[in-house]
This record gives C-alpha cells, structure tokens and sequence, in this order.
C-alpha cells in the first residue's frame, strides 16, 4: 500500500546579506532551490518553506547572518501499514536531507503517515 509521510522541522542557514530582509529571502530562496531539486529527482514528493526568520545578526560588519527556516517535506513510501509506513518514510526523510547537505536540522512534528 501507498503512504505520503510528512514532516515538520527547522533548520539553520548562514549567509551574508545586506539586511535582515534579504538574509530571509537569500535562505528561503536557497532552501527552496535545495527543496526543488530534491523534488524534482523523485527523493520528496511535496515540500513548503513556512517561514523564515534572523535566528542570530551580525556581530560585526562582514559577520554573517543565521536564518531560521521552518519547512515541511512529505515522500511517498510502500509499506503493509501506516507503522511501518511512517519509519520508512521518517528515515527517507532524514536520508533526503542528509544526502542534500541541509544541516542543523530539526523536527517539530513527529512524522505522519496517510494514506496515499
């Protein structure tokens, strides 16, 4: 049978921007190309950045910013019930992010399986 797990989490991003706006916007835009590709090679099937905020400003001019990025990924597993379903899609998940470079990861929800 066929699951969609999803999961909730956080991670942290560290860039130089010229504000706190466009340090948001460069990790949003940077998550979301990590996301797209991620989506786009068949790993996740469905993702959303719902926010981004300054977790940490500069402490000096050439400091760089660390953004705080709350997202949300779901993969489609095959597996005999939601059980096992949701191990194996909260490893595929963990594996996604892993093999995508995306650190500092971490979950706010547990993972949910459904029906697919």
């Amino acid at each position: 049978m066929e699951f969609a797990v999803s999961r909730s989490g956080t991670t942290l991003e560290t860039l130089h921007g010229g504000s706190d706006t466009t340090a948001c916007d460069e990790a949003t835009s940077t998550l979301a190309d990590t996301l797209e590709s991620l989506a786009a090679a068949g790993t996740i099937t469905d993702w959303e950045i719902a926010d981004a905020d300054v977790y940490e400003h500069p402490a000096g001019p050439f400091d760089p910013y660390t953004i705080t990025l709350e997202f949300s990924v779901t993969v489609t597993v095959e597996a005999d019930d939601a059980d096992a379903a949701t191990e194996i899609g909260a490893s595929a998940i963990d594996d996604a992010l892993a093999n995508a470079d995306v650190e500092s990861v971490s979950y706010t929800s547990s993972p949910a399986a459904s029906a697919a």
